[in-house]
């Protein structure tokens, strides 16, 4: 990754502004929906800023000023002078979906969200916000955090109970609470090998995808690469060994290894 996404909560806090002009006009709006106040660059509690300049030497001057006083600077069109970008947004609040390309190409990141847009039903906001509710109900039901995320998991896959791309998923959550998979139906220690066809991630079936992106732990060959690995869960266990052991430890394991 070229930097780390992060979703920062802005309401009651200041964010300067520079600049103005419809790039300087955009910023403000986005700001002001997030819950900010735009303030001028002489403001010292601010610690987040959005530079518009039209010169180059203009914008560099300014982002060092602010550089130096522990601002973390976005200057627009100068991806070189940014410590942070400003992604393309699809907005079904609270559920956000951010497309960025590290300012490589914001065409690009729009033309994505447009696409989005299209595709994602307005109900994803009700259906994050039934979840959000329901997470007492979820931990009662299932106690063991990992078989908590297995069974959501479960129920979000397309044409499962809870497919967010079906409009109206949010009205059976509690169905799904009250008829849902129990724990023996979730297959608490299973192991599910994949031989890799090629070293491309995008060469991964859905179903090993799914699978990797389910997976406790991954067990994996030294020469797997990285990018492959990289479509697991950032918090699953990765262990380089030359077999999956016996026994597994509890949740879905991946034995991941190239082919011949």
């Amino acid at each position: 990754m070229h930097g780390l996404p992060i979703v920062v909560r802005l309401a009651g806090k200041s964010v300067i502004l520079t600049g103005e002009g419809e790039a300087a006009d955009a910023k403000r709006i986005l700001i002001e929906r997030a819950g900010g106040s735009v303030v001028g660059r002489d403001d010292q509690e601010a610690r987040l800023a959005i530079v518009t300049a039209d010169e180059d030497d203009e914008a560099e001057a300014i982002v060092a000023d602010l550089r130096a006083r522990g601002v973390l600077v976005n200057a627009v069109d100068r991806p070189a002078l940014c410590d942070f970008t400003l992604p393309a947004i699809v907005d079904r609040a609270p559920l956000l979906v951010a497309i960025s390309t590290g300012g490589a190409s914001a065409g690009l990141a729009a033309a994505l969200r447009q696409r989005l847009e299209l595709m994602l039903p307005a109900s994803l906001g009700r259906l994050a916000d039934a979840l959000s509710g329901a997470r007492a109900a979820m931990r009662t039901r299932w106690a063991d955090a990992g078989a908590r995320r297995r069974a959501l998991g479960a129920a979000l896959v397309a044409g499962g109970p809870l497919d967010p791309l079906h409009p109206g998923a949010d009205e059976r959550v509690a169905a799904w609470l009250a008829g849902g998979a129990g724990e023996q139906d979730l297959q608490a220690d299973a192991l599910v090998a994949i031989t890799l066809r090629s070293d491309d991630p995008d060469d991964l079936t859905l179903a090993e995808a799914r699978t990797l992106a389910a997976a406790d732990t991954l067990f994996h060959r030294v020469d797997v690469p990285s990018a492959i690995l990289a479509r697991a869960r950032a918090d699953a266990m990765r262990i380089a060994c030359d077999a999956a052991p016996v026994p597994l430890p509890p949740g879905l394991s991946v034995d991941l290894a190239r082919g011949g």
